[in-house]
């Protein structure tokens, strides 16, 4: 589950899929350009500092490997959103780059203090968007079950604490219900 359902693996895939089923066949195309951007760029920076050996792992398990990987995760999802808002994107793949935004800067921010699952918060997160765009009570329902498995999986690894995945995920549906209600 940790693998599979890794943060910059569910940042990849939540953008097509959101613009997909809000916009068809554009909106995946908006929504593939919004992932190379705001997340394969963060993605491929973890990518070389794992094969380096400058990071532990994709999972950045050590807290003080996550600066330079969020500096960075930062700067691509600003510059993405930016190219999305110039070019005039759907709503919806330019919100979910302004999610991505927000996971970044708060629990970036977190992360300084506070190790926080990113695990738990990036699938949250994505949960609240998929409702966004499908039917909201089973997406809910089955994104609670998904995330919970998700958070077990992080704690059984020994990866994080149940309040560390918590708080992940109460960050990560805040930030983006937020978001959300904010751009669309």
């Amino acid at each position: 589950m940790t693998e599979v359902f890794a943060p910059q693996y569910v940042a990849i895939a939540m953008p097509p899929v959101a613009g997909l089923l809000a916009e068809g066949w554009a909106g995946l195309l908006w929504g593939l350009l919004a992932a190379v951007l705001c997340a394969g760029v963060p993605a491929a920076v973890i990518a070389v500092g794992v094969r380096l050996g400058r990071l532990d792992s994709i999972h950045l398990v050590e807290r003080k490997s996550r600066k330079g990987p969020m500096l960075a995760g930062f700067a691509a999802v600003v510059v993405g959103l930016a190219v999305l808002a110039v070019l005039e994107a759907p709503r919806v793949v330019v919100a979910s780059a302004a999610v991505m935004l927000a996971w970044v800067v708060v629990m970036g921010l977190i992360t300084l203090v506070w190790k926080i699952s990113f695990h738990a918060g990036v699938s949250a997160g994505t949960v609240v968007v998929l409702a966004h765009v499908l039917p909201l009570l089973p997406v809910l329902m089955g994104g609670a079950v998904l995330v919970a498995v998700i958070g077990w999986a992080r704690v059984s690894v020994s990866h994080h604490t149940a309040a560390q995945v918590f708080a992940g995920a109460v960050a990560g549906m805040v930030t983006t219900w937020a978001t959300l209600a904010i751009l669309l």
